[in-house]
């Protein structure tokens, strides 16, 4: 029997996927939380074979919580679950060695299948995902200018992201024109579209 925990913070969705695996002769649901903060604990108190994580939670992030699972218990496996196909978001996950990454629209028996294989030790990762981030590459931009476009993108202007970063406004004025041309974007906005979307800030 397959020992799952699942971390999902939507109650609905949580209650169908629970219901959905029970219903799989070897797999069993062990125990459920609704934030990422939960889960370590969780974990250590009840054993999973797999951890199934949504990578959207509250107070720990998904990423940040298969982390911590991988540091502390390195016998549980991670799987993955997002309901945003972004390339980035995928390679960060693979980035923290995650067992397995699937979108949660895919069919309930690729879960089943997903959580088989990641217990026996496969990585599994969804295969649309897995080319997309192939044909995206690589984010062209350097950690500081994601720095600049991330503060960017929480609404600083250029002023203020040169406060935080102990910089000149028009060295920041400089970082944004690199930073879009990059991107290919035709302006700031676009470029924080075009880097979200990517899943790189």
């Amino acid at each position: 029997m397959i020992r799952v925990l699942l971390a999902e913070d939507m109650h609905m969705v949580r209650g169908a996927l629970i219901a959905l695996l029970n219903l799989e002769p070897d797999i069993e649901v062990v125990a459920e939380v609704s934030s990422g903060d939960k889960i370590v604990p969780m974990a250590r108190q009840h054993r999973p074979d797999v951890a199934v994580i949504d990578i959207d939670l509250p107070i720990l992030d998904g990423l940040s919580a298969a982390a911590k699972i991988r540091e502390t218990m390195p016998s549980v496996r991670t799987l993955m679950l997002t309901s945003l196909g972004r390339p980035g978001t995928l390679r960060k996950a693979l980035a923290a060695r995650v067992d397995g990454f699937l979108l949660k629209d895919a069919p309930p028996g690729q879960l089943a299948g997903a959580i088989r294989d990641v217990a026996a030790g496969k990585r599994v990762v969804d295969s649309q995902l897995a080319l997309a981030a192939w044909d995206r590459g690589e984010c062209p931009l350097t950690d500081r200018e994601l720095e600049v476009l991330r503060l960017a993108a929480a609404g600083s202007d250029a002023p203020e992201i040169a406060v935080a970063l102990s910089l000149s406004t028009g060295t920041i004025r400089n970082y944004m024109t690199t930073i879009i041309t990059k991107l290919n974007g035709r302006n700031r906005v676009d470029a924080i579209r075009i880097a979200d979307e990517a899943g790189w800030i």
